[in-house]
């Protein structure tokens, strides 16, 4: 039997910088995969770094990380994708250790939980805003991800054929643990450095602008993948407004038979209805979304799992480092 097909995924948007460094750190850590770099209309010479460096180069002129992995997941044939960032944060020496946690328990992913290796690495704002939209989308989903916006994953065929992509930038990483949580599938996680970017490259995070998208996708995503919560609070907060706005029209007629306040029964009116109206949307797109689970469910099990390929072969090369930057956590 044959080693896997491992393609290493490196969407990069100026990063001439680090790029170099990057190819040549995952080619040590796993030298039979292939290294692919996508460009997102970079003016800074990083496909000149990335070419140098020997990756196999791609591109992908809409603008937005999630636009260019939803390209490579598209064009790149594999049975493992290793995704990461071209801006050297990731530790490339856990990449053999994600593989073999991978095949040993048959996962479909294996997120890189970022442990920062200085404050500059990872800013405190950044790791509270995080553990913020990580817990709230553990609320929502269930609580099987302790790093939701890692970017350093290792995600099998069946994943990535069977995953939508519809997220065109950094809220990527969240539709990633959606699409896992929701098919339930097997996922783990291991603990990896995250280190800070190399001097002269600059971070394309918006901390507040990108939480917000993220959070925005985190809202879609209930209302997509959870109607029937979604449309019944919604109908909670109407029948409340309802219940509001008749109480004192009922109170004025029981005192004195009259209905004075005409336009505020009316809202009460109009607020039921809408209750009634969202409760009963949330009810038909609960079944129109059980439909949807199902195809996609039938989707991806009709592509072979991770221990049914070659892959189940794969040795980590000598010296590599498995899990030396901390425990794996149960999937």
């Amino acid at each position: 039997m044959s080693s896997p097909r491992i393609a290493v995924l490196l969407p990069c948007h100026n990063e001439a910088v680090a790029i170099g460094g990057v190819v040549a750190a995952f080619r040590a850590a796993l030298p039979g995969a292939e290294i692919h770099v996508y460009d997102n209309n970079s003016t800074d010479g990083t496909v000149a770094a990335a070419r140098a460096a020997g990756a196999r180069l791609g591109e992908e002129v809409l603008q937005g990380k999630g636009n260019v992995l939803r390209r490579m997941f598209s064009d790149i044939e594999a049975d493992f994708y290793l995704m990461a960032d071209g801006d050297g944060t990731y530790d490339a020496a856990d990449a053999p250790a994600m593989l073999a946690l991978a095949l040993e328990k048959r996962l479909d992913m294996v997120t890189a939980v970022r442990v920062g290796q200085a404050e500059a690495a990872y800013r405190p704002g950044h790791a509270w805003g995080n553990r913020l939209l990580t817990g709230l989308a553990s609320a929502i989903f269930g609580r099987r991800q302790a790093d939701m916006l890692s970017g350093y994953r290792l995600l099998s065929r069946r994943f990535v054929k069977s995953f939508p992509a519809l997220s065109g930038g950094f809220e990527i990483e969240t539709e990633l643990t959606v699409h896992a949580l929701e098919l339930r599938m097997p996922i783990g996680e291991l603990r990896s450095a995250y280190g800070a970017r190399p001097a002269g490259s600059a971070s394309k995070l918006r901390t507040f602008h990108d939480g917000a998208r993220i959070l925005a996708t985190i809202l879609a995503l209930l209302q997509r993948e959870r109607p029937l919560p979604f449309f019944g609070a919604l109908a909670l907060l109407f029948l409340l407004a309802a219940i509001g706005f008749f109480a004192p029209v009922f109170a004025t007629y029981l005192s004195s038979g009259l209905v004075p306040r005409l336009p505020t029964f009316l809202a009460s009116v109009c607020c039921l209805q809408l209750s009634f109206l969202a409760i009963a949307v949330g009810l038909i797109l609960d079944t129109v979304t059980r439909g949807r689970q199902e195809a996609r469910r039938i989707a991806y099990l009709g592509i072979a799992g991770p221990g049914c390929c070659a892959a189940a072969t794969f040795s980590p090369p000598p010296g590599a480092k498995l899990g030396e930057t901390g425990d794996v956590l149960p999937g």
